[in-house]
């Protein structure tokens, strides 16, 4: 069931309307309520005034417009008896001889709630307040409606019994306010917010409107659902679209299309779990001092959905555009090119294997010098030709670093690495742990060497995906002065190898293109009788695009093991077995947790994305911490 792994499955409805005719409407809501439980939605939430429509102007004032909305609220009362959903509708309500702009909840043949607008336009084509009060003139919070007894309030939240949130109401304008309704219900607890609105359009309010939604669902950390009335209002003066958004603070988002001549609605399955972690993490927001009285009242929540609609991506650390992918490259090559300047224009020491993540170095690397006004000569690229390194990986290490004008060294490390296997007394022929580490740390011993002979700093290579699972050599490539790759996923490596590379022409370009083709090794092991690369990485330890989303939700997200498992079975449905994908998360719970300690004496390293691995930045994590449990949460599912 999709509730064990947090997910809610909202709807924002616009009905068509006929505009004062409550029955009609009435009957319309129930039509698309129907379908809306037939498609699994629990809560569902219509436009502003859905049961009259937004326009009926100084009808509003009318006794019997005012007096057949209460009837038709009577009637969705009673149609809501046994129906496996809450939802949410728009209606006048009167409270001590004034009229109210309101919100009303229903479930299960109850009134749960009323929530009142709280800030009323009367300003350019709006003049609400020829009709409505604000919910600041409230003298009372709870009103006697169809023979029970409600709260009514804007800083009213609504409680599910058997499930972790909490949701409260905004009405339109409330969004558009700096000290919008839900700044403060969310502090009380609410995660989900719902908006009743009449939002009309005009040129350009539609981006405005979703940048809006965006921010508030960030800002309050919680998920934004929002319904505005359709193409049936009014057209008098003003015209509406019946733009509809459902967002969450991740970033994820869809919405309608916009000036449907029919009722529609948009579904969305929101990760309450994903959003309560949030708000473990990031507190600042309940640092606002209130002084409001907050009301709430409850529900429960019954339907059981199987089928997820929520899309993830396969590779969640990828931005998705140009620009996306050039800030990161700049951010990269910024935080390199401070730290040179700082040590006086010093020379970028770097080794350059032909793989993809000692490319992307060596990129950022000569990118540095363009910002800082420097001959690429200042970059020295060293290649260091082993018993496992290829002909056509060093051919790739050569071009690239000869087209591009860095300093191109060549120093073997057979010799010297030979010498060592002799002193240390380890066979030549022993192809273990120690035979290829003792590669890996003679070649950062090269690096440092160099380094402090042309008084320069070692640029890292490795990678997050590489530290999530402490596949370095620990004081080998593990080391360095400073990482550029330290907070870029291997996924996210080739992506933009490839973004630079598209920028390029001529032998850099195919170089690079030979590179991004190369299958990923660290190349330590003899060459095949082909002479070809016999290590390769992924069949070693499963699917880089595996790890990087495994890593990704469980530390952006905290995800249980168990959701992590669902989701990768969901996503990657097409691409793995179940016993593949159960196989390589067991292999990154146990590697993840065993390599700590190699995390935590890092070298400086810049945070590009939302995670990083950083013990002075974003991991605080004990070297000696058991993960037997994640393994037997894994084992039993």
């Amino acid at each position: 069931m999709l509730k064990e792994y947090g997910y809610l499955r909202v709807a924002a409805i616009v009905n068509q309307i006929h505009l004062a005719d409550v029955f009609y409407n009435v009957e319309e809501t129930k039509r698309l309520l129907d379908e809306a439980i037939e498609k699994g939605v629990e809560i569902a939430c219509f436009p502003e005034l859905s049961l009259c429509g937004y326009t009926c102007q100084d009808l509003f004032l009318n006794d019997d417009l005012y007096n057949n909305c209460i009837k038709g609220l009577a009637i969705l009362k009673e149609y809501s008896k046994n129906k496996d959903i809450v939802f949410i509708v728009g209606s006048p309500i009167k409270v001590d001889n004034a009229l109210y702009n309101c919100a009303i909840s229903i479930t299960n043949g109850h009134i749960i709630g009323i929530t009142p607008k709280s800030f009323i336009p009367n300003y350019n084509e709006f003049y609400e307040a020829r009709y409505f009060n604000s919910a600041s003139l409230l003298r009372k919070n709870n009103i006697k409606i169809l023979g029970e007894d409600v709260i009514i309030s804007n800083m009213l939240c609504y409680k599910c019994d058997n499930f972790d949130l909490t949701y409260a109401i905004d009405i339109c304008e409330d969004l558009w306010m700096s000290l919008s309704p839900s700044n403060f219900t969310t502090i009380n607890g609410a995660n989900l917010i719902f908006n009743l609105s009449a939002s009309n359009e005009t040129v350009g309010k539609a981006n405005y409107r979703r940048d809006l939604v965006k921010v508030q669902a960030g800002k309050t950390i919680s998920a934004y659902v929002y319904a505005s009335s359709g193409f049936s209002e009014s057209t008098s003066d003003i015209i509406f679209s019946g733009h509809s958004i459902i967002a969450e603070p991740s970033g994820d988002i869809v919405e309608s299309d916009r000036f449907s001549m029919e009722s529609n609605m948009i579904i969305q399955d929101v990760d309450n779990f994903r959003i309560n972690n949030d708000r473990i993490k990031e507190r600042s927001y309940e640092q606002i001092k209130i002084n409001r009285e907050f009301y709430t009242t409850s529900f429960s929540l019954s339907k059981k959905n199987n089928t997820l609609l929520k899309k993830y991506e396969k590779k969640p650390f990828l931005a998705h555009t140009e620009e996306g992918l050039d800030e990161i490259f700049r951010i990269q090559t910024m935080a390199l090119a401070k730290r040179v300047l700082h040590l006086g224009k010093s020379k970028m020491v770097i080794g350059i294997s032909g793989g993809s993540d000692s490319t992307l170095a060596f990129l950022v690397a000569l990118n540095v010098c363009k910002v800082l006004k420097m001959d690429p000569s200042n970059v020295i690229a060293i290649t260091m030709p082993g018993f496992g390194t290829s002909g056509r990986t060093y051919n790739n290490s050569k071009n690239l670093i000869i087209e591009s004008g860095a300093t191109f060294k060549e120093i073997s490390i057979k010799d010297a690495v030979m010498q060592h296997y002799k002193d240390i007394d380890h066979p030549s022929d022993k192809y273990d742990i120690t035979y290829e580490n003792s590669q890996a740390r003679e070649r950062t011993q090269i690096l440092f060497d160099v380094a402090n002979k042309e008084n320069g700093i070692v640029v890292g290579t490795g990678d997050m995906s590489e530290l999530a699972l402490g596949w370095a050599t620990y004081n080998g490539d593990h080391m360095s002065n400073y990482g550029v790759n330290a907070s870029i996923p291997k996924t996210l490596v080739t992506t933009l190898i490839a973004h630079i590379r598209d920028k390029e022409e001529g032998l850099i370009k195919e170089t690079l293109t030979d590179i991004l083709n190369t299958p990923i090794s660290p190349e330590l092991l003899p060459l095949d009788e082909k002479g070809e690369i016999k290590q390769n990485t992924e069949k070693a330890i499963g699917p880089y695009i595996l790890h990087d989303f495994f890593l990704y939700h469980f530390l952006r997200y905290g995800a249980s093991v168990k959701k992590i498992y669902f989701l990768a079975k969901t996503v990657f449905k097409d691409d793995y077995s179940e016993d593949e994908i159960k196989a390589c998360l067991k292999l990154f719970i146990r590697r993840f947790f065993t390599q700590q300690f190699k995390r935590n004496c890092l070298p400086d390293g810049i945070k590009v994305g939302s995670v990083a691995l950083s013990p002075r930045g974003d991991l605080r994590m004990s070297s000696d911490t058991y993960f037997s449990m994640y393994l037997k949460e894994l084992e039993n599912l």
